[in-house]
Order: structure tokens, then C-alpha cells, then sequence
């Protein structure tokens, strides 16, 4: 250490005199701010912990080792290894202790205050810890809002939106919400006509002379701007497009198209009634914040630019003048875009393996601002264990394949609607042929192909209608213990069998995991699909009857059925270190007309990492099910027609950036119709709680922001069969009770 300094080895804790304060609603984030103000790791912090170090500091070790050394070795361990020592000067707690104060007042805590102390090692004198000592004091809270009257037409316009304001009687007196009124205000005015208007532009007044912690807020409009700013509302002019080209090549040409002029440079790689349906205004139009901003974005969606600056200026300098002309300022994207996904597999089934896409996208393909993406995928996986397959040994299963997307960022096939439904629509047509082989199972080549829509009226919520999704699968080459499994339950045969699986769907999402202020997010996921029907309804034009079997289609059988899914995620956030989660989903398919069975893909399973995490993929229902202990293939048969999950978490931060969790979950798939090689498997009510498989556990997140790392822990408390002991605590034995997943991200 040099002369002076003092190795900082963390903080001890931070200190709240003032618990009662600090139950306030609204404390605990501003306690999270200071938290975050404080927050400084010492050397070999354990997990980024400002509090925890880990025994070895390793890092200082070779530090002292090779520090000021010479030579190639002492210079490369020092590059790669050392860490240098954190000193009290680097930490400055006098200044953090300051920020911190700052937190306090700038959330209305006006009277708290944020000190620190030294607390040198009793056994090292040039160590030492930070101890934080953070008062609180009553905060502020507003008692009134009132807007003071403009005099002029901008007066009407806040008005207009007064019930949308965000200062309300009882809210922290914060800095933070005043700021986000003032945008509000300034938005609304923007989104009217007024260009000019800026958030400083407006003052907000505070008394807190009345006592008892209340602050009484007058709202207007600064007295010393100019009132031509606020007084007149600005029209739009004429528009200019400059596209820029790869390397920032200036436009050497242009074309009047409509009222745009375009200016670009050799030749023009987009169409220009493209560009004209991205502007969201027209001539003549008020000025809107929000029509530029959704002209920008129907700019990006295009895929075709790398950057777009939009600059405004009037039409000429005279007091009367109330039009501005736009300049759009394109610059091309490269059309080409490669990327290459490497990956490691370990799953439920004791198979793990590599696998790999490459993909290969050109954009703007039509001047349109259509991509066309290709993509070559592989996978191969041997077997880690002998659970499955009674031995260990690789073993080659593997799937290679081919896809192809074409997306265009507008409505076509057929093409309808006005072009504003254009900014929130996406059409998508995919193509993809796979050859997959299952280890002394099968062979299958499948082919599918699909159209379909997306609508995003908003950022929350999102519709998506495939009005054509067509698949083929092909048994290529079965084995014998393939065959004898299918023998003994024909419907597995069934669902395996060469059909065609013709899919009409539809999908509604809502998620409001995007809106910052709400302490609460919910995901909630619907879909119902249909296939066969309207094959089946053709055949009945010529005379073979509905509920006839056998049907076919290019000489194979076709699917029919209905299927419905639907899931439900909500997240509380008790505190900043505390949350709860919850899932509750099901689904239902029903086979009917030409078939008797649902393909083996559209039926429905439990169990894994994200689902029931005491067991494993496949390896609970259907129903009462009891699966043959000794038959290494029991788990194919493990699929139902209904599907019931719920899944709770209790989630906590332990040190640093690991947390922790517990859990519960319950669920199982069931049959629609008996089926006499699975006994119990059908769906009964007055069976249904203890057909529900039941399992609770501890899990370890890791989260380093881009990714989170997941070890759960598992214990099974019930299986919904006979395990040969009585009561609901069922379980046969510890080993058989216990399971182990490391995955990536949350389960929900």
C-alpha cells in the first residue's frame, strides 16, 4: 500500500435509525437508491458484494507478487491476474456518504442525513471497513396541486388532460415525479402544435410552510420565455428525404414523389411509396411529438437504415410564420447480416450434446424493406447416463435442418386495411425441413410451412394470427423396440403415424413487464388453434361424412382437432430484495372427425426445469398412470390431452448477485379418452387433487444482468401413483424423490 493508504475491505452494514420512517410507502425504494449510492465492492468481493469477500484474496496475492517487477512473466501475470489493491482514497465514503443525503432530499426526506464511520481490523491496522449511517426523518408528501391559469390557448390544451397528471395528493414529494409531470405537460403541448416546447419551460412552485410535512405545488408555464412559443401552434411543410448511402455517401440525385422530394445517391434502393407510408403526418397537418416518433419507428422497422435524425426548420423568418419544412436524415444499413450460434445441451433425459445455427439475412430484399433469412441448424447428443436407455455409450441422436423466413413490415396476402394499420403489422412466411433421429427409436423427416400475422397496437399487448400453418411428418425408419413399444399402446402409433397436420391459430399476449412504475407485472398468454376443418368440410361437399376415419390428402392422413392454451405469469415485488412469482397455466386438445388421436407434437407434458422441477421431462401422468420402473422407454407414453400446471416462487436476494429462492409446484396431463395400455390416465374430478404430482425445493440464481445462471434443487412430496406408501407424502425413497436442474434464466 503506498504511505497513508488503508485497504478497504467492504461495509460493514448499513445502519437506519429510524425503522418506523422506513415502513413509509416509498421508503424502501428510496433505500434502494441510497443502497445503490453506498455500493462499492472491495477486492475478491464475493458475487459483486459490497458486504462479503471470499477467504483467498488471490487477486491482491499475485498483486503483491509482481507488482513493479520486470520481465514478460512477471508483466503477463500482473496484466491477467493481478487486482489492485481498493484503498479508502478510492472509495471516498465522505462522498458517497454525501450522494446518499443527496438521495434522501432529492425523494422528501428533506431532513435525512447519511454519515460514516471507520472501523479499522482489530487485527490488521492498514485494513479497515465502512460503516453507513443513514437517517431518514419524516419525508414530505404532497397536500395539493394546483395549475395556475396561462392566459392563452396552451392553458386549454393542459387542461384538456388534466386527469392524466401524475402529481396527486398523499405522493413523496420527489424530484423524480416532479420531473415526469413536466415532460407530461410538455409532451401534451408538443403533441399539439407546439414544437418548441421544452419540460424546463415549466415551474413548479412548492410551499411547505404549512407544517406537519406537507408541500402545497402550483404548477404554470415560466413567465420568462417567449410567449410566441407557447402562443401559436407550428404546421408541418414540406418533407425532404436524404438517404445516405453505405459508407456515408451524399446523395447525388433526387425525385419528387407525391409532396416528398427524395434525394439519394446511384440509385434508389427503396421504393418510394415505401417511404411515403412510413411518414405518420401530412402536409398541412398540426405538429405532433407522437407522429414523429411513430414515423421513426416506421423508419427502423424498415431494417433498412443504420441511423435516422429528423431535423425541423421554419419555413422563413418572419414573426408570422407558423409552417415547418422536415429534413429526414437516412443512412443505409449493410444488407447483409451472417450469425453463427454455438451451443451446449444437457437436458432432463440424461442426453446432452452440441448444436449450432447459422444464419445467413438479407434485407430490404424487394426495396420494400422486406428480409429474407435463411438458417442451417444441427444438433447431436449423446446419452450421460443409464436411466434411459439400460447402458451407457454414445449414442447418435441428432436433428439436422433447414428454415427460411420472409417478413415484410406491413400487411400483404392479401393486402388490406389503411396504411396506419401498416406501422403495427408484420407479415411472415416460413418454410422448414428437418430430418431428426431418436436413438434406437425412429427416423422422421418433416416438413412445415406457415403465413402469418402480427398486429402491436402497443408495447403490452400483442395479437397473432396464422391463418395457414402446414405440417408433414414422415416415419423414414423405425427399430424393433420402437415397434414394440407402439404395438403395446397403438395410440403413441397414432400420433406418430405420416399425416398432415393443417393449423389455423390464433395467439393473444398481454405484458406489461415493460411499464417501469408498476410494482406488480403480469403476462398473460391465450392461443386456440384448429386443424383438419376445413378438409374435412370439403370432403363433406362430396359426400365421405364427418366423423369418418381415414381421410386423406396427397394419399396421407390429415389432422383434426381443436387446442386451446393459455398461461398466466404475475410478479410482486414485495421490496428491492424480495419478490413473489406466480403461473398458472393449462391447455386442452381435442381429436375428433378424422382422427382419434392428436399428433404426438401437439400433445401436452410435465415436468423439467420449467415446469415441475422434482421431476423430469415426461416422466409424471397421464393421470394415475404408473410407468414401469423397469421398461427404460416408459416415459414416451407420458403425455396427455390436458394439461394443469401452477407453479409459486418466493424469490430473495442472499449476497451480492445471488439469490436465492423456494418453491412449490403442482400439475399433470391427462387423457380425454380412456386408453387401456395406460390405466388411469383419464381425466376424472373426484380424482383430481391427488392426480396432481406435487413438488417443493430450493433454488440458486446467478444473475449477471445478460444472463441469469439457475440451480434448482427439487423434492417430490407427492406422485399421483401407487409408490407403494400410504398417505399424500408419497414418496418411495430420497433418491427417486430428488431433482437437479441447471438452467438458464427463470423458470417464469
Amino acid at each position: 500500500l503506498p504511505p497513508g493508504e488503508v485497504l478497504y475491505t467492504g461495509i460493514e452494514r448499513i445502519v437506519v435509525n429510524d425503522p418506523a420512517n422506513q415502513r413509509h410507502r416509498g421508503a424502501d425504494e428510496v433505500m434502494g437508491k441510497v443502497e445503490e449510492a453506498l455500493a462499492y465492492a472491495p477486492n475478491n468481493a464475493l458475487l459483486g458484494s459490497s458486504t462479503t469477500r471470499t477467504p483467498l484474496p488471490i487477486g491482491l496475492w499475485v498483486y503483491n507478487a509482481h507488482v513493479g517487477k520486470k520481465g514478460r512473466f512477471h508483466q503477463w501475470m500482473y496484466r491477467w491476474l493481478a487486482a489492485r489493491p481498493v484503498t479508502l482514497t478510492t472509495v471516498k465514503p465522505a462522498n458517497r456518504a454525501l450522494a446518499a443525503q443527496n438521495v434522501l432530499h432529492e425523494n422528501g426526506f428533506f431532513r435525512g442525513a447519511a454519515r460514516y464511520e471507520i472501523i479499522p481490523d482489530h487485527k490488521d491496522s492498514l485494513k479497515a471497513r465502512v460503516r453507513y449511517l443513514v437517517t431518514l426523518g419524516e419525508p414530505y408528501v404532497i397536500d395539493s396541486v394546483r395549475f395556475r391559469r396561462m392566459q392563452d390557448r396552451s392553458d386549454t390544451t393542459i387542461k384538456w388532460r388534466d386527469e392524466e397528471r401524475l402529481l396527486h395528493r398523499g405522493d413523496l414529494f420527489t424530484l423524480d415525479r416532479l420531473e415526469a409531470e413536466r415532460q407530461r405537460i410538455a409532451t401534451i403541448m408538443r403533441n399539439n402544435g407546439y414544437y418548441y416546447f421544452r419540460p424546463e419551460y415549466i415551474e413548479v412552485q412548492a410551499d411547505s410552510t404549512k407544517g406537519d410535512h406537507l408541500v402545497d405545488l402550483r404548477v404554470r408555464v415560466r413567465r420568462d420565455i417567449p410567449r410566441d412559443f407557447i402562443r401559436k401552434p407550428w404546421f408541418m411543410g414540406r418533407t425532404a428525404i436524404r438517404l445516405i448511402g453505405y459508407d456515408g455517401e451524399e446523395p447525388t440525385d433526387s425525385l419528387t414523389y407525391g409532396p416528398v422530394t427524395i434525394h439519394y445517391e446511384g440509385r434508389l434502393r427503396l421504393r418510394p411509396h415505401v417511404l411515403l407510408n412510413a411518414l405518420r403526418y401530412e402536409r398541412g397537418d398540426r405538429y405532433s411529438l407522437a407522429a414523429q416518433e411513430e414515423t421513426l419507428a416506421a423508419m427502423n422497422k424498415l431494417r433498412t437504415f443504420r441511423f435516422v435524425d429528423m431535423q425541423y426548420t421554419p419555413t422563413d423568418t418572419s414573426a408570422t410564420c407558423d409552417t415547418m419544412n422536415l429534413r429526414i436524415r437516412a443512412t443505409y444499413d449493410y444488407p447483409l447480416n451472417s450469425r453463427l450460434e454455438v451451443k451446449g445441451t444437457l437436458n432432463d433425459n440424461h442426453y446432452a450434446g452440441p448444436g449450432f445455427n447459422l444464419a445467413l439475412t438479407r434485407m430490404n430484399l424487394f426495396h420494400g424493406g422486406e428480409n429474407l433469412s435463411a438458417t442451417v441448424f444441427g444438433s447431436y447428443e449423446w446419452q450421460t447416463g443409464a436411466r434411459t436407455a439400460g447402458h451407457t455409450g454414445l449414442v447418435n441422436n441428432y436433428e439436422i435442418g433447414a428454415r427460411g423466413s420472409l417478413t415484410f413490415p406491413r400487411l400483404v396476402l392479401p393486402k388490406f386495411g389503411h396504411k396506419d394499420r401498416d406501422l403495427i403489422a408484420t407479415t411472415r412466411l416460413e418454410a422448414q425441413a428437418t430430418v431428426m433421429n431418436r436413438a434406437r427409436f425412429f427416423n422422421q423427416l418433416s416438413f412445415s410451412g406457415s403465413l402469418s400475422y402480427d398486429f402491436v397496437p402497443n408495447p403490452i399487448r400483442r395479437h397473432t394470427f396464422t391463418p395457414l400453418r402446414l405440417t408433414y411428418s414422415r416415419l423414414i425408419g423405425t427399430t424393433a423396440a420402437f415397434d414394440s413399444i407402439t404395438s403395446r399402446n397403438p395410440s403413441i402409433r397414432q400420433s406418430l403415424q405420416d399425416q398432415f397436420i393443417p393449423v389455423v391459430e390464433y395467439t393473444y399476449t398481454l405484458d406489461n413487464s415493460t411499464v417501469r412504475e408498476e410494482r406488480s407485472k403480469t403476462r398473460w398468454y391465450f392461443s386456440i388453434a384448429e386443424a383438419g376443418n376445413l378438409l374435412s368440410a370439403t370432403n363433406l361437399l362430396f359426400g365421405r361424412r364427418w366423423d369418418e376415419k381415414g381421410k386423406t390428402v396427397f394419399k396421407n392422413p390429415y389432422s383434426q382437432f381443436l387446442k386451446m392454451t393459455t398461461e398466466l405469469r404475475y410478479n410482486h415485488y414485495i421490496d428491492r430484495h424480495q419478490r413473489l412469482a406466480f403461473r398458472i397455466g393449462g391447455g386442452i386438445i381435442y381429436s375428433y372427425g378424422n382422427a382419434s388421436e392428436a399428433p404426438y407434437s401437439e400433445q401436452f407434458y410435465v415436468g423439467g426445469a420449467n415446469s415441475i422441477r422434482a421431476f423430469t421431462i415426461r416422466s409424471v401422468g397421464p393421470g394415475r398412470f404408473a410407468p414401469d420402473r423397469n421398461d427404460p422407454y416408459a416415459y414416451i407414453d407420458q403425455i396427455g390431452d390436458i394439461k394443469l400446471e401452477a407453479n409459486t416462487e418466493y424469490r430473495f436476494r442472499l449476497v451480492g448477485d445471488l439469490a436465492g429462492a423456494v418453491f412449490l409446484d403442482v400439475g399433470n396431463v391427462w387423457l380425454l379418452r380412456d386408453d387401456p395400455a395406460r390405466p388411469g390416465g383419464q381425466f376424472a374430478w373426484r380424482h383430481l387433487l391427488t392426480d396432481l404430482a406435487t413438488g417443493t425445493g430450493i433454488g440458486f440464481r446467478y444473475d449477471i444482468n445478460l444472463l441469469v445462471f439457475r440451480f434448482d434443487i427439487g423434492y417430490a412430496l407427492h406422485f399421483p401413483y401407487d409408490t407403494g406408501r400410504r398417505g399424500y407424502l408419497n414418496a418411495p425413497n430420497l433418491r427417486d424423490a430428488l431433482g437437479f436442474h441447471l438452467a438458464l434464466g427463470y423458470p417464469f
